[in-house]
């Protein structure tokens, strides 16, 4: 099973959803989408293949979303997918595909569906068990 990760090590949601895919015994390819963003037409497929709204994949927290006045709803979904386009930051992470499907694993256990095999008990970065194979995502 191939499995792609768009990741940003910085993230402990993000480093947690790859140690997981990991624990499944899958090697990843791993997409740092801050030094490598998916392209506007491969960007507009993830958002379609999760069916969630582009508002959805908007991140708030650390990125210039305030500054940009991004919350107000004057913003059309092409104006916003333009931002993300020129700021990768505003894209939320991570974004996990499989052939299971597509999801934006926040929290990381959202991953658990999308893995070849049950990984049982999860521990986090910090601290908190997950036992996967019982997780309801």
């Amino acid at each position: 099973m191939t499995i792609t990760i768009y990741h940003n090590p910085k993230c402990g949601t993000s480093r947690n959803t790859l140690e997981m895919i990991r624990k499944a015994g899958v090697d990843p390819v791993v997409i740092e989408y801050l030094k490598t963003p998916p392209s506007r037409d491969e960007l507009v497929n993830l958002i379609a293949r999760m069916e969630i709204s582009v508002r959805d994949l908007l991140r708030q927290k650390g990125t210039p979303f305030d500054e940009l006045g991004l919350g107000d709803e004057k913003w059309t979904d092409d104006q916003l997918i333009d931002f993300m386009m020129e700021h990768p930051i505003l894209i939320n992470r991570p974004v996990v595909v499989s052939d299971k499907g597509v999801r934006l694993c926040r929290p990381s256990e959202r991953v658990v569906d999308l893995l070849p095999v049950d990984i049982g008990a999860f521990t986090k970065e910090d601290g908190e068990v997950v036992n996967a194979g019982s997780t309801n995502v």
